[in-house]
């Protein structure tokens, strides 16, 4: 092209969508797919197609065999998928997954029945660990101990009594410590509790116990030492390689800044291309000037090796820049990517700010107590409340009319109406935009607030895997009302408006898709219990809520998630179509090849 066709919308420069199509329409395909399910994921109810062309990293044709043939040529490859399923790339809609790599190379403490396996394999990690480096375990879960309690820290001072040593729960909102832990990060039985969190003390108060709760927690998490060299890298590739084993062409790392290394990680996947899959990044809420300094800092240095071949469209980049400020990184030609996306720069996205609202399972924070308290809360226990109204206030204030999204963790309905709140204070002075803010988790909204959460656009993104491993815990500590209406899913189904399915990994032990599909179809509890089956969503819904509804959150909807002509050759290969098996079975189809931009990225041996 002798010029390049760019259109702003909301901070994003594009390649507009006709001409996309119309262009890589004209070239024969690099590749052809045929003889399967082609499930489109276009429209409102399952369609299929007979044949789809890949040309230059999109799709360049959706339709007959007989007319994708016409763009063959004696190069082009002929995929017979052999009865196969050809879905969209999924796409990770919350995800820890620099996180996550850090805890690949951690103890896994996911299925701990009790204490003494717990502490059985930290000390097989202490040999594992570096001099210097934290021991550190993650996966496991009071409630599923036979003490049902957390680690107290003289148990884990067995561990190591000179190293630190930290184990975090599966939620990633509790955990404990020994004492050489405390010691190094300057935690002591007379240190303050942070708001919205708690270091847990001895009978008396004098001495520590262990424990520690929400911002406690993150507060010593983040002063871990950093990863770096060969470790660092790992924590990129070891990640890249397990998202995309489980059909994933786009991840999310959605609280960078949970360790005071992340900012740096993510610069060396960038620095040295690490990543095969994009990777949209939410920075953490006390971290995001920092991470947005620092982005703007790497769209500058990269920026000096862009080229633009026309002058208007050089001049166009400079005007966005001027217009959005906080939206430099989009203004940035870093990358040859098919879809000229250049929010991206080497595959990393810095797309939202995230805020923690509320806790988990056992300190959501609600408007009206438990029904029964979790272990060791007592009276009228409403879960924590963890910032205060005017941040958020302050947060919306500054983003709403940014390109940056603001995605907020939130599971009891008084976390929800801190959310609405702020919103219709930061609508009444700015009017709506389309900010398409996150209702992460979302998972007990009244009626009420569902109305209010469409009319200002949010989208809620619902971990419904937690009712599998949480539907039990939560009707009995919230009562089986809220839980029968926690993710809301078929609520918002029958309405016509979009909601997401996530996996929050490492919340999940894996970063899986088509288990949260399964979970959101069937609802049903490891117990073997429906929770809330008025919830159920048909399994097409499931599996729009990670593939289209899924891009429309991350506004990458023009690029992503339907097999179209002109979006981007994100797909998936599945063993099975989930829309022709029992519904009990989805989360046992099996990824067969992950397909980025047209490059296979994974392939089932």
């Amino acid at each position: 092209m002798t010029r390049t066709v760019l259109s702003t919308l909301f901070g994003v420069l594009l390649l507009s969508a006709p001409a996309l199509a119309a262009d890589v329409a004209q070239q024969p395909a690099d590749a052809i797919y045929f003889n399967g399910d082609i499930l489109t994921m276009a429209t409102r109810d399952p369609s299929y197609a007979e044949a789809l062309a890949v040309e230059g990293g999109r799709i360049a044709f959706v339709g007959s065999k007989a007319d994708a043939l016409l763009l063959k040529s004696d190069k082009t490859e002929m995929v017979d998928l052999h009865g196969h399923t050809l879905l969209p790339g999924f796409i990770d809609t919350h995800g820890h997954m620099i996180y996550f790599g850090k805890n690949l190379i951690d103890a896994d403490l996911f299925g701990t029945p009790d204490i003494a396996t717990l502490i059985e394999r930290m000390k097989a990690q202490v040999g594992k660990t570096p001099q210097g480096a934290w021991i550190v375990g993650f996966g496991y879960g009071a409630r599923n101990l036979k003490e049902q309690r957390h680690p107290t820290i003289a148990e884990l001072d067995e561990v190591s009594a000179d190293r630190p040593v930290m184990v975090v729960d599966s939620s990633g909102h509790l955990g404990a410590g020994n004492s050489a832990l405390f010691r190094l990060v300057g935690v002591a039985a007379a240190t303050p509790d942070p708001d919205g969190g708690s270091f847990s003390r001895k009978p008396g108060g004098s001495e520590l116990a262990g424990p520690m709760e929400e911002t406690a927690l993150f507060a010593v998490r983040a002063k871990r030492p950093p990863f770096t060299g060969d470790l660092a890298d790992r924590v990129a590739t070891d990640a890249v390689k397990l998202w995309a084993s489980y059909g994933q062409t786009t991840a999310m790392e959605c609280g960078l800044g949970l360790g005071d290394d992340d900012v740096d990680l993510v610069r060396n996947a960038i620095d040295k291309h690490l990543l095969k899959i994009d990777l949209y990044l939410c920075a953490k809420d006390s971290l995001a000037d920092k991470v947005i300094e620092n982005a703007q800092a790497v769209a500058a240095e990269y920026a000096t090796a862009a080229t633009v071949d026309d002058a208007v469209a050089r001049q166009d980049l400079i005007a966005a820049q001027s217009a959005e400020p906080m939206g430099d990184i989009a203004a940035k030609l870093l990358q040859v990517r098919p879809d000229l996306d250049k929010r991206y720069i080497n595959r990393v996205r810095l797309g939202g700010i995230k805020f923690w609202l509320d806790g988990s399972l056992d300190t959501a924070w609600f408007t009206e107590p438990y029904t029964n308290n979790p272990p060791g809360k007592s009276g009228d226990y409403k879960g924590f409340q963890q910032i205060p109204q005017e941040v958020l206030d302050k947060a919306f204030d500054q983003f709403w009319t940014s390109g940056l999204q603001i995605n907020m963790h939130m599971n009891g309905d008084a976390a929800v109406e801190q959310a609405l709140t702020s919103l219709d204070k930061v609508v009444k002075k700015y009017g709506m935009r389309d900010h398409r803010p996150v209702f992460i988790h979302a998972t007990y909204m009244r009626p009420d607030q569902i109305e209010r959460m469409k009319a200002f656009g949010a989208i809620p993104s619902f971990l419904t895997s937690s009712l599998v491993t949480g539907g039990e815990g939560a009707a009995f500590m919230w009562g089986d009302d809220r839980a029968a209406h926690s993710v809301a899913a078929n609520t918002l189904e029958k309405m016509d408006y979009p909601f997401t399915f996530s996996h929050d990994a490492p919340v999940s032990p894996r970063p899986w898709i088509l288990p949260l599909v399964d979970a959101g179809v069937n609802r049903t509890t490891s117990k073997g219990n429906v929770i809330g089956p008025d919830e159920r969503v048909t399994p097409y819904a499931g599996l729009k809520a990670v593939t289209s509804y899924a891009a429309f959150q991350i506004k990458e909807e023009k690029t992503k998630g339907t097999l179209e002509q002109g979006k981007l050759a994100d797909l998936v290969i599945l063993e099975q179509n989930p829309l022709k098996v029992d519904p009990r079975t989805i989360k046992d189809i099996k990824v067969l090849q992950t397909i980025k931009e047209g490059e296979t990225v994974f392939e089932a041996q």
